[in-house]
């Protein structure tokens, strides 16, 4: 057994069958907040607790759930249950009183598990894009008349928590693999939308991110849809018969066309279900993609082409990416989600070939957690060659402890050392991303603003529309 798979073993099922009384740690997190709405729409009592307020837990409290501000061991009174995530330390003071009570405590991938034995679940894995397929995924089955459930780690219209609550069977999960939850899911139905370098501090080696996803493809007994342009995918794909693969030139599913609007992109298929052109509002060549698969996987379970394809007609994509954020100095700004590198070069190309960008690209980029900038700083250096100035903030910690010397200068130092003639920035704090991007942007220009951390903000700090 690899150190990974000692990290992650499955825990008991919880029977979610009947009504349980449920308490989530930590309710106001994204990987938590859908399990909390999930879990009540389904007739549990779903009690929570988080450090500060937010917008979220005004959400969750209109979705029947009662949230308490601060941690209290007083809380798991009464619970069935307690469910936390991996950024809740062992020394929590409900998660201490629930195991001295002899409660039953669950890691978030235990009661995932346990949702998922209720009926068929779909599960949508891959390092990048689930969040945007699994939202189109749910609307899709929905216009096929599916009605399902789903926890997605991103808002999307409708699901101001990630959270669909729906009357039919099946449901719809994001399968994030970064601390062994993907490990630990059996869904019967799985999208791997692609397979690259990251976690690194959970797994090691990519040779352990590639059996993970390798794993869950083999535990699926359903339908499964794969990215045969992706090379980490094929060798998977080989050993899956009967996948669904999806790619450009080759494929079961076969993207022939990817045409830029004012509006979007239109996207003509070919392959299993006939020829297809779906409009859609997303932009970039990597939508087609996540779009191509979700299309394959809700047709694969019965939903008929052009239901799904009205489904991606109306549907307005995942909060923070590739979100307009209005403009300053006549030049657009976008907010986007991306913080590796692949994800970094797709946005920022998308960016250069928006309709409305006439003139330069600005990108900024807020580096994202000190273990993963330690181990792949360099891996930065060749995802921003379609801006014309790149400007690098500090790291954002998201919970991780700081490393003496890794700073977001590592990622200019990489981009220097490759691209001597780059026009890169260091602007270690806010006030110096403002600065330097409001005295370069002029009419024509667009920004897009990158990072999974506090880099949300950064367009209301330029100016921008909310």
């Amino acid at each position: 057994m690899s150190d990974r798979a000692a990290r992650r073993v499955p825990e008991p099922l919880i029977d979610l069958s009947v009504p349980r009384r449920c308490h989530v740690v930590g309710v106001g997190g994204p990987g938590m907040a859908p399990i909390a709405v999930v879990l009540a729409g389904r007739g549990h009592t779903v009690t929570g607790s988080d450090m500060r307020d937010s917008e979220t837990l005004r959400h969750l409290r209109a979705a029947g759930v009662s949230v308490t501000v601060g941690h209290d061991a007083s809380l798991v009174a009464g619970a069935d249950v307690v469910v936390h995530s991996t950024a809740v330390p062992d020394s929590n003071a409900e998660l201490v009183a629930a195991r001295s009570a002899g409660i039953a405590v669950r890691h978030r991938s235990g009661i995932l598990a346990s949702l998922g034995a209720l009926g068929p679940t779909v599960g949508v894995a891959g390092t990048h894009g689930k969040t945007t397929t699994s939202a189109l995924l749910v609307r899709m089955l929905g216009a096929g008349g599916a009605d399902p459930s789903a926890i997605i780690g991103g808002e999307f219209d409708g699901a101001p928590t990630g959270a669909i609550v729906g009357r039919g069977d099946h449901l719809v999960l994001e399968c994030d693999e970064s601390d062994g939850t993907l490990d630990v899911l059996s869904p019967r139905n799985l999208i791997v939308t692609n397979v690259d370098v990251d976690h690194l501090d959970y797994f090691g080696t990519f040779a352990e991110v590639k059996e993970s996803f390798a794993a869950a493809a083999r535990r699926a007994k359903g339908v499964v849809v794969m990215n045969h342009d992706d090379p980490s995918s094929r060798p998977i794909l080989a050993a899956v018969p009967g996948a669904v693969r999806v790619g450009h030139k080759n494929g079961d599913v076969r993207i022939q066309e990817v045409a830029s609007t004012d509006r979007g992109i239109v996207v003509l298929l070919a392959g299993l279900f006939g020829l297809r052109e779906i409009p859609s509002r997303l932009r970039g060549n990597h939508n087609a993609m996540n779009l191509a698969m979700a299309f394959a996987m809700a047709c694969s379970l019965g939903v008929e082409p052009d239901d799904a394809i009205g489904a991606a007609e109306t549907f307005f994509g995942v909060n923070r990416r590739f979100t307009p954020r209005g403009s300053h100095n006549g030049a657009i700004l976008v907010d986007d989600y991306a913080h590796l590198p692949a994800e970094i070069a797709a946005s920022v190309a998308t960016m250069r070939a928006h309709p409305d960008v006439t003139g330069r690209v600005v990108a900024v980029f807020q580096p994202n957690r000190f273990h993963r900038i330690a181990a792949m700083a360099d891996s930065y250096a060749d995802c921003f060659s379609d801006a014309d100035l790149v400007v690098i903030t500090d790291v954002y910690a998201s919970g991780t402890a700081r490393i003496e010397g890794v700073t977001g200068e590592l990622v200019v130092d990489a981009i220097r050392a490759a691209h001597p003639d780059a026009d890169v920035e260091w602007a270690p704090r806010r006030e110096d991303i403002v600065r330097i991007v409001d005295g370069y942007l002029r009419p024509g220009d667009g920004c897009i603003s990158m990072g999974c951390g506090d880099i949300e903000t950064f367009p209301d700090d330029l100016g921008g529309d909310r």
